[in-house]
């Protein structure tokens, strides 16, 4: 993704170019949005949210990047709830609690920090549909999840090995790739697959760059 970013000198300006590139979000988004984008970039000088590199163009790199995952990921979702393991900066958890009030979105972190940055946004944001839950995702309830999503978490082999006990069967659990999606599946152990099915839910570019960009759909197939 750095390839997008800029550094040193040549990091003139922090872009913001959501509307142009997304201008059928409903107002409300947009602001949450931009709010979100602010206070990012503000926390940032005390926490480690999003790498200095990308801070210019943040705008492609996280917010584009989760509006973009979250339009593949809501045709296929039909779990009223999603868990978003490593959550910590909110992509892509955050984002899409903005874009869809009707779900209820649980922000999954082990860093304090991050999850005090979450739990801001949440309440600046006035989102309703959003909780924090601090925590390591091996403690979660076995069979208590019914969809999550991640962004940089984990390879996808470590990402399923730690959540088989929290699906139950027919779970659905996404991933968001980059181009070696496919490696990614191919390293998944064989005794693994026997209690996930991996599958290409669908891929993207973002709006600058040629890089394409992968959802990965993992369905648990037996407890």
């Amino acid at each position: 993704m750095n390839n997008f970013a800029k550094s040193g000198a040549d990091a003139i300006s922090i872009q913001w170019r959501i509307p142009q590139w997304f201008p059928d979000l409903p107002q409300e988004a947009q602001a949450n949005f931009k709010k979100y984008h602010e206070e990012l970039i503000r926390f940032n000088k005390t926490v480690n949210l999003i790498g200095v590199k990308t801070i210019p163009v943040a705008d492609a790199l996280h917010f584009a990047d989760s509006i973009l995952a979250w339009r593949i990921i809501k045709k296929d979702l039909k779990a009223s709830e999603v868990y978003d393991f490593g959550s910590g900066n909110g992509f892509p958890g955050l984002v899409m609690a903005i874009l869809a009030p009707e779900v209820k979105f649980h922000l999954v972190d082990v860093d304090q920090r991050k999850a005090e940055f979450l739990k801001h946004m949440i309440s600046q944001l006035g989102l309703k549909n959003a909780d924090v839950l601090i925590r390591q995702i091996e403690t979660l309830p076995d069979h208590s999840i019914q969809a999550a999503t991640c962004r940089g978490f984990a390879p996808l082999a470590k990402a399923i090995i730690a959540g088989r006990k929290l699906f139950p069967k027919d779970a659905s659990f996404y991933h968001l790739k980059g181009e070696e999606w496919a490696t990614e599946i191919a390293d998944i152990p064989a005794q693994v697959c026997s209690y996930w099915q991996p599958e290409l839910l669908g891929e993207y570019r973002l709006p600058v760059g040629e890089v394409r960009f992968a959802i990965v759909k993992t369905t648990k197939t037996q407890m």
